[in-house]
């Protein structure tokens, strides 16, 4: 059993410094379209992207490759280019509608970034109609005049399909959805179950009550846990704790390098989870029989296998093939309401393994110790489940809350990670690491004026620490703008990426991280098992040559050009390659899960048009308002111009809209009333009006008309429903007070014509002082006619009785 050193001395390489190309150089790279018709060529080599206009757009579309010749920089040191050269077309398939408009067929790309219509001719809608949804393959690319022309060469289905969300998504972000024949014919020659030669070399550990716990939805089961406590030694060297078994399903065993098998698992680097559907990394047989731990039923897997101390650390550890038996299959909630009332109907059930939770429950609150003293950081974030009904639309929406069965199973997961890592690492064999960088310079800077601007009494150094951010996440979790806060303190950071040198986990605070406890629906866990297993045997694994087969992942903003995989003659490059392609494909999944999940809440929110809800406000931007409704879970914006008559000035700082005249101010966390005002299908956006303030904006905007000295009594006599009452209420003041200026400069002027000396005294008021006398003014006026109104409601009342009439 090897002892645990959680020290690392390895660190990632620097990154190069971005050098600017000068004025008329050429730069080769991809072009991203938007979908406002201009572009951003993504340089190969550097990290400042260049700006295409319009007109640079005409002839190329999203996804090309392009040789671009920088021709000015704008003000604040932006490149913009002109397009030379098309190095390569974008060859896939491009999806859309088929439209039939004046007899002239054409596509509408899904995929706005297009940026123009295919033309079809009538020869080349195969048996597709109009409305239908079709993929297109280009016959003649887009020139400086003339669109392109393309035919159908599948036919979807109709927009309102079930589950045709899901199609568009997968095409439209070149997700592998089909397994190849070979692959599946493979799968179909693997045993049924285990066989005697499988279990050669492995510690049998099916007495072990090891158990399962996972989503009440989850079909694969890829991790079971188990923990006892236990105690050696005596004196100095005694040890008490307790023993953590992480069994991992052996994916390794089925799936060998160069097979069709890991040729298409390689391709797709991940599961994609879609509401109601998986594109699963491997085939069924696989992700659901064989690797799956299954209750009841003998499996393969990879063990880690830790001593944990009564602080949390984990003090030794070790890793070996065995042959496990799930002893059940647990939920989430089972066992969160298990430990909750270990004398409740759902202990009763589990009776023979409710000790075994309690002591999972007991290591998981030591390494949850060690964790917060550790300072990694942790926000209480609200995720959401979306309910579909048979049709594949939302039914509901609901919230999905961490309970204590997540945490644990977190932690046992994350402890067998950085043991995995660790072991690695001490052999110094190629692996993939999960790094997860700190904040850049710029962000850091922002992230401090922020903060400054809050005054919170808290800030980061320039040396950040996970420590720092975890201090000011536990400092404001309560306050409204608590997720406003948490979401700038995670845009500082990086986003976490496979590599192959080790550069720690900033936001958990590990000096070294990998992934080893998901193979079936990861590859880099898949690697990960392979490089422990020939550690283990005193090998060298090799990357085959097959890895090195993939595109040139895409350069991403403020990071190093990646690799060519061509190029990479070294290991470590080779391992580069490979960390590129797996980071890119799951940036690609998460991306197909979002553009599915946007698509069936705008067609559920069509069926909500006009209608009004509470919502509170999510972000703030120079543009508007993004508000979640708090009881759907929909997030919409309020598009500035719905925000009132005035001028709005956004404060980047304090990320806030302030109104020039009136200071109201619109920031996080404010609660809202809006009407669902249009929602737009095809560009997946949802549009809010503003209906009427709450309560606590009507306070806030209050309170800076009072801090501008505005008059806080006259505001307190006719506080404005609305933010356009409330400034045409101010514009009839601002009248008033011009008004009564002008009529006393008037007799200023007057006295100064018969001859009478203009002293300060004679001189206009001050407005302040002139605003107060036209408030008393209209007191006094109100006063006179409630009076009056008094006087004519007597005489009515004296007149009634003597039945007299005026005539």
């Amino acid at each position: 059993m090897k002892n645990f050193k959680n020290s690392s001395s390895a660190n990632a390489k620097a990154a190069a410094p971005a050098e600017t190309p000068g004025l008329l150089s050429e730069v080769e790279g991809t072009l991203q379209g938007h979908r406002d018709g201009h572009g951003f060529l993504l340089p190969d080599v550097g990290t400042q992207d260049i700006y295409l206009s319009q007109q640079e757009m005409h002839a190329v579309m999203h996804g090309d490759r392009l040789r671009v010749r920088i021709t000015r920089y704008d003000k604040r040191g932006r490149p913009e280019g002109r397009v030379l050269e098309i190095l390569e077309r974008k060859k896939k398939p491009i999806i859309g509608r088929l439209l039939l408009e004046s007899g002239i067929w054409l596509v509408a790309p899904e995929d706005k970034r297009m940026g123009q219509d295919i033309l079809i001719p009538k020869a080349g809608i195969a048996n597709a109609v109009a409305g239908q949804v079709v993929a297109v393959e280009l016959i003649e690319p887009p020139s400086l005049y003339a669109q392109p022309v393309g035919r159908v060469v599948e036919v979807l289905g109709e927009i309102d399909d079930p589950g045709m969300e899901i199609e568009i998504a997968v095409r439209k972000y070149d997700v592998p959805h089909r397994f190849s024949a070979a692959t599946l014919a493979q799968a179909a020659k693997l045993p049924e179950k285990l066989r005697a030669v499988d279990l050669k070399g492995r510690i049998d550990l099916r007495d072990v009550a090891l158990v399962t716990i996972d989503g009440e939805d989850a079909r694969d089961f890829d991790d079971a846990v188990y923990c006892e406590p236990h105690k050696q030694g005596r004196g100095k060297t005694a040890f008490s704790g307790w023993r953590l078994l992480v069994a991992i399903a052996d994916v390794s065993h089925y799936v060998k390098p160069g097979d069709p098998l890991d040729g298409d698992a390689y391709e797709r680097a991940t599961s994609v989870y879609f509401p109601r559907r998986v594109i699963p990394m491997l085939p069924e047989k696989l992700s659901n029989g064989l690797c799956s731990l299954n209750p009841y039923e003998d499996r393969l897997s990879m063990v880690c296998d830790m001593l944990v101390n009564e602080s949390g650390e984990v003090s030794a550890y070790q890793f070996y093939p065995a042959v496990i038996r799930s002893h059940a299959r647990f939920t989430y909630n089972e066992v969160a309401a298990i430990l909750g009332n270990t004398h409740g109907p759902e202990a009763a059930k589990r009776r023979d393994l409710v000790p075994h939770l309690l002591n999972l429950h007991e290591v998981y609150r030591a390494l949850l110790g060690e964790r917060h003293r550790r300072g990694a950081i942790d926000f209480d974030t609200v995720e959401t489940q979306i309910v579909c009904d048979d049709n594949g639309r939302i039914e509901k929406i609901i919230p999905r809350t961490r309970n204590e069965a997540h945490k644990l199973i977190e932690e046992a997961m994350l402890a067998a990670n950085v043991c995995a890592a660790d072991f690695i690492e001490h052999s110094k064999h190629g692996s993939l690491f999960r790094v997860h960088e700190g904040p850049t310079p710029e962000k850091r800077v922002a992230l401090q004026a922020y903060l400054r601007a809050l005054g919170l009494g808290l800030s980061i150094g320039d040396n950040p620490k996970p420590s720092e951010y975890q201090a000011i996440a536990a400092a404001t979790k309560d306050r409204v703008d608590a997720t406003q806060i948490h979401a700038m303190l995670l845009r500082s950071m990086q986003q976490a990426q496979y590599t192959a040198a080790n550069a720690g986990h900033f936001g958990l605070s590990y000096q070294a991280y990998t992934h080893f406890t998901s193979p079936i629906r990861r590859y880099p866990d898949l690697l990960v098992h392979r490089v422990i297993k020939a550690i283990l045997s005193d090998k060298k694994y090799q990357l085959d040559a097959g890895k090195m087969d993939v595109p040139m992942p895409a350069k991403r903003p403020g990071r190093a050009a990646p690799i060519d995989p061509a190029k990479a003659a070294t290991e470590l490059e080779r391992w580069e390659v490979v960390g590129a392609h797996c980071s890119a494909n799951e940036r690609r999944a998460d991306e197909a899960s979002r553009d599915v999940e946007a698509w069936l809440k705008c067609r559920y929110m069509r069926e909500h048009l006009g209608e009004e809800f509470a919502g509170t406000v999510s972000a703030v931007t120079s543009f508007g308002l993004f508000v979640q409704l708090d009881a759907l879970f929909v997030e919409g914006l309020i598009h500035i111009t719905e925000l009132g008559g005035e001028y709005f000035k956004f404060d980047e700082v304090r990320q806030e809209l302030r109104g020039e005249r009136t200071g109201i101010r619109y920031a996080t966390g404010a609660k809202v009333q809006v009407q669902v005002g249009r929602v737009d299908l095809d560009a997946r956006k949802i549009d809010f009006r503003l209906v009427q303030e709450s309560g606590e904006a009507k306070l806030l905007a209050r309170a800076a008309r009072d801090k501008a000295g505005q008059g806080a009594r006259a505001a307190a006599l006719a506080l404005p429903v609305t933010a356009e009452e409330e400034l045409e209420q101010l514009l009839s003041r601002d009248r008033e007070v011009k008004a009564v200026a002008k009529a006393a400069r008037r007799g200023t002027a007057g006295r100064s014509r018969s001859g009478g000396a203009s002293s300060p005294a004679a001189q206009a008021p001050h407005p302040v002082e002139l605003a107060r006398q036209v408030a008393r003014k209209n007191q006094a006026t109100k006063a006179s006619k409630s009076g009056k109104s008094a006087k004519a409601g007597k005489s009515a009342a004296a007149s009634a009785k003597t039945g007299g009439k005026r005539r």
